[in-house]
């Protein structure tokens, strides 16, 4: 039942209304909370508050998690007042502390009801444990599931559904599936519930086995699949149940939707998330926050920042969060000017910056070596009640190290007012690999192997500045270090969307059905490069191999593949996107110059850090990244 109209209000309960008082009718149809303190202070009058029918209907509209303004404090005053509560009425109250920011307090009224001998039903369990749920506390699900069974509950489908999502929701997925296999009649709450306990589990498969098997789907269990398959990192495969969504017949909202605008910015498929928007626009969904947010974050990610700014100009309402992810998004793609005056924009029309603002704003200074700017908008935060946090002052050391600052940059890490983690000194460790410091290289990789001794890229950076300096045999001293302690650097992989499908390519990895094609093409691209003067920058390629292995090491990099496949799958005038998982390196940043020049083309490469505009020879980093 809905406050606010009588339409699902049973008859029996409107007769009952109408014959205590033709008034009382209009508990069912209020709208805030302001009327039903003005229909209470009737109730008073008439001295009809104390008829525990009528005033279980006016906590009933209190707690109503569909009425303008619930209002669990007036419930509480209401229920203060009745003098014999009956079950409905606690029931109504556990009900409406279960998803509240205080649901112990359901266990209060549990308690309560026990102690005047009131013998619970199917209805007091399923928010009993809920609140446990909601509070996040195990302890308190164990003791609601042994309540269960001692007044005989555990085999109703309804206490069963609950439990299943409370244990799902712990991440206790054995005894989910305890409960799941006995469940005598299994509806869609009970699927959705077990396949979402595998999803938070990240057993992604077997909540697959199960949504396959399910006699009838609604919204929910195809967006807890969806998602499910989001979070677990599995992009392409929410992507291709989408798909199936739409082959079904089923309509998507706007929260499914806002997952697949994602999995679609993850995997930098362009493409894809165009027919996603324009499935949105078809299909005429609300193009709310969120959902429009979503769309800014996917269009920059997928390196149409121009789109990007295209869709948050349209958007029909803006906060803090849509601001700070475009400006993000001008970070990224290096354009800090940009950045700075949707900063600027959004502080005028009287929006307040958050913190992850600050970070976004801060690492468009960085990218644009803004030293002077970035200090000055750091120094500006705590007139906004912004605390600078750790990602602030590594906004800075990055912003230091990259302007070549780097003794200024080690002095600002060691006089913080907060104790420097790894991230900061990787940002300084960075930094002295792009510019060749072997001497506070040494001194921060160092501190860092020991701070963090599983990392592989500490290693690998503090490896690359031993190299860069010729200091081999350091360099055989970290790569034997990593032998012994058995720590493999991450592989590197780049994407490409062609034809709405993503192809990934690993370095070294020969398992692509085109790779044949795809090596020779890369041999005629390099071909032609050498001609302009490209020879590999092998300083940086495994120490214990020759000039001429290192070069084919070279050739096998992600991102080479990505490319040659890409020039072979399109037309001249296609503008070539690839994501990679780690930063581009110097050889291949200085190959995608020259391809872009000689084969006419441009890339849009996003790494790790950053993204690359790569036209005429030239990258929008200006070769600072």
């Amino acid at each position: 039942m809905t406050c606010g109209s009588l339409k699902g209000t049973s008859s029996s309960v409107l007769r009952t209304l109408r014959l205590k008082s033709p008034k009382l009718l209009l508990l069912e149809t209020s709208s805030t909370l302001s009327h039903l303190k003005i229909i209470h202070g009737h109730l008073i009058r008439a001295h009809l508050i104390f008829d525990v029918f009528v005033a279980s209907r006016l906590i009933a509209c209190c707690i109503d998690p569909m009425h303008t303004t619930t209002s669990l404090d007036h419930a509480q005053r209401v229920f203060s007042q009745i003098e014999s509560p009956n079950l409905f009425i606690y029931n109504a109250m556990i009900r409406g502390y279960s998803g509240s920011e205080n649901p112990h307090l359901s266990f209060s009224f549990y308690i309560q009801l026990q102690r005047l001998k009131i013998f619970p039903d199917n209805i007091t369990f399923p928010f009993l444990v809920k609140s446990c749920t909601q509070k996040g506390s195990q302890v308190m699900g164990t003791q609601a599931h042994n309540q269960i069974i001692k007044h005989g509950f555990e085999s109703d489908v309804y206490v069963q559904n609950s439990l299943v999502h409370m244990y799902s929701a712990f991440g206790d997925i054995d005894a989910a599936k305890l409960i799941f296999r006995r469940i005598s009649y299994l509806d869609v709450v009970s699927w959705t519930s077990m396949i979402t306990g595998y999803c938070k589990c990240g057993d992604v498969e077997s909540a697959r086995k199960l949504f396959d098997k399910m006699p009838e789907r609604n919204l929910v269990t195809w967006s807890i699949m969806i998602s499910g398959y989001a979070r677990n990192n599995q992009y392409n495969r929410a992507l291709d149940l989408f798909q199936i969504l739409q082959l079904k017949g089923t309509k998507a909202n706007e929260t499914i939707m806002v997952t697949v605008i994602s999995s679609c910015a993850h995997l930098g498929a362009l493409d894809q998330g165009k027919r996603a928007h324009e499935y949105i626009l078809r299909s005429e969904l609300t193009l709310n926050l969120i959902l429009g947010t979503a769309l800014v974050d996917m269009y920059a990610k997928c390196g149409s920042i121009t789109e990007a700014i295209r869709v948050f100009n349209g958007l029909p309402e803006k906060d803090p969060l849509s601001w700070t992810t475009l400006i993000a998004g001008l970070a990224m793609h290096g354009s800090a000017n940009k950045a700075l005056e949707y900063f600027y924009k959004m502080v005028n029309m009287g929006q307040t910056p958050r913190d992850i603002t600050f970070t976004a704003v801060l690492s468009a200074c960085s990218h644009g070596g803004m030293v002077e700017k970035g200090f000055e908008i750091f120094e500006s935060m705590r007139g906004y009640r912004v605390e600078p946090r750790l990602e602030h002052y590594g906004c800075l050391v990055d912003l230091l190290g990259r302007a070549g600052k780097l003794e200024e940059a080690e002095k600002f890490v060691l006089e913080m007012p907060l104790k420097p983690n790894p991230v900061i000194w990787g940002a300084l460790l960075g930094a002295c690999k792009i510019h060749k410091n072997l001497d506070i290289g040494e001194r921060v990789g160092k501190m860092l192997i020991q701070l963090k001794p599983e990392h592989s890229g500490y290693y690998v950076l503090l490896s690359n500045i031993y190299a860069r300096a010729n200091k081999w045999e350091n360099v055989i001293k970290m790569r034997e270090v990593m032998k012994e302690k058995r720590i493999v650097k991450l592989p590197g992989y780049s994407l490409i969307e062609i034809g709405g499908k993503i192809h990934k390519f690993t370095s070294g990895d020969k398992s692509h059905p085109e790779m044949e094609k795809i090596e020779r093409k890369w041999e005629e691209i390099v071909g032609k490069i050498r001609e302009m003067g490209y020879k590999g920058n092998t300083a940086e390629v495994l120490f214990d191999i020759d000039e001429e292995e290192r070069e084919s090491a070279l050739c096998r990099h992600s991102e080479k593949l990505a490319i040659a496949f890409g020039i072979m799958k399109t037309t001249a005038q296609t503008t070539i996107r690839i994501v990679k998982n780690l930063r581009v390196c110097d050889d291949c940043h200085m190959a995608t110059k020259l391809i872009s020049e000689v084969f006419e083309r441009n890339f849009i490469v996003r790494d790790r850090n950053r993204f690359h505009h790569f036209s005429k020879g030239a990258c929008s980093c200006r070769d600072y990244w």
